[in-house]
């Protein structure tokens, strides 16, 4: 059990678990997981993580659908800062306490800033990492917001 998974527990919150076999030959992790679970890309969202303005010590989490690409001018705009670039592997996996491939958005090593995409908002429920490669959560948006203490805005080109 991932501490995401413990998370929801905790919280009480409604979801639903889908594992399958984690393989990043099609493209990416969270292609992968689309395809594996019979989703469409706008609908799975991965977790990327960004430094601002150089910052390492304060990465931003951005969720954007695996579909699309972080518009990083815009990510740097909602944080108030002036220049966004995608964190190394290395500090991303310090800062969240999970692998490349497996990062969730939920129960991450401390609390960090976070974006979500408003194109989440197009779904009753979407899926994210469950905190290990192979593992994805079926969530709502505003339960996923709500645990996250995301900000909700346009961060993704399509």
């Amino acid at each position: 059990m991932t501490p995401a998974i413990k998370l929801l527990d905790r919280q009480k919150i409604t979801y639903q678990l889908r594992e399958y076999a984690a393989d990043d030959t099609q493209g990416g992790y969270g292609v992968a997981a689309a395809s594996a679970l019979g989703q469409d890309t706008k609908r799975v969202f991965k977790t990327l993580l960004a430094t601002v303005d150089g910052d390492e010590r304060n990465p931003v989490v951005a969720i954007v659908a695996v579909a699309d690409q972080l518009d990083l001018k815009r990510l740097a705009s909602v944080v108030n800062g002036r220049k966004a670039a995608m964190a190394e592997s290395n500090l991303a996996e310090k800062a969240t306490g999970y692998v490349v491939g497996g990062i969730s958005p939920l129960a991450q090593r401390k609390q960090l800033r976070t974006a979500l995409d408003r194109r989440a908002l197009d779904f009753e429920s979407i899926y994210i990492s469950g905190g290990k490669r192979g593992l994805q959560i079926e969530i709502t948006p505003h339960d996923l917001q709500q645990l996250t203490s995301a900000v909700i805005e346009n961060i993704a080109k399509a």
